[in-house]
């Protein structure tokens, strides 16, 4: 995908690669959504929130992706495309016998349910197969967030464990139920 030209994604919303200028569009995205995401990331410092801290984090991403180990999404706004309302990501990408990608993803608070964060899954996980090769994704969710749980799903992705004390989201260690989606039969 060009990462030039957005592409469409559902009504309303397109998709294209990071870019650094996307600094401060993640920084006002991430102060608009700073209370809905809390419960699902982990503790974030003041200094995340800012354009700064955000470019810092993009050149981290790119650098990642250059070497072919990320690969970051950004969903915007159809018609102010650096109006950022969401991301998804392939990240902690593995070459030889494993052809493995983890998945996060999030959506902006005021355009859950329609569907955005299932559309963001399938785009990514079909870039993975087609693009990238890969023989499978994995995701991991907390085991109360139902809707992230039903994107995954119906995206065809299989529950396959819980995995105690996971990842510390909003500030203690939690459980994470991890899904896995076979690209190759």
């Amino acid at each position: 995908m060009d990462s030039e030209a957005p592409a469409p994604l559902v009504p309303g919303v397109r998709i294209r690669l990071l870019r650094r200028s996307d600094a401060a569009g993640l920084s006002k995205a991430y102060l608009r959504n700073r209370q809905h995401l809390a419960a699902w990331e982990p503790e974030r410092d003041e200094a995340f929130f800012t354009p700064r801290h955000q470019l810092d984090i993009i050149r981290a991403k790119l650098a990642q992706h250059s070497v072919g180990q990320e690969v970051p999404w950004v969903l915007v706004n159809r018609d102010d495309p650096a109006y950022i309302v969401g991301a998804v990501t392939l990240t902690g990408i593995v070459r030889g016998p494993f052809l493995n990608a983890n998945l996060g993803y999030w959506v902006d608070s005021s355009l859950n349910r329609r569907g955005i964060g299932a559309a963001a899954v399938r785009f990514a996980t079909d870039n993975a197969r087609t693009e990238l090769g890969l023989h499978r994704v994995q995701a991991a969710t907390l085991l109360h967030n139902e809707p992230s749980r039903k994107i995954l799903k119906r995206a065809g992705f299989r529950e396959i464990g819980v995995a105690p004390q996971y990842l510390k989201i909003a500030g203690r260690w939690q459980d994470h139920l991890l899904h896995q989606l076979l690209l190759h039969g």
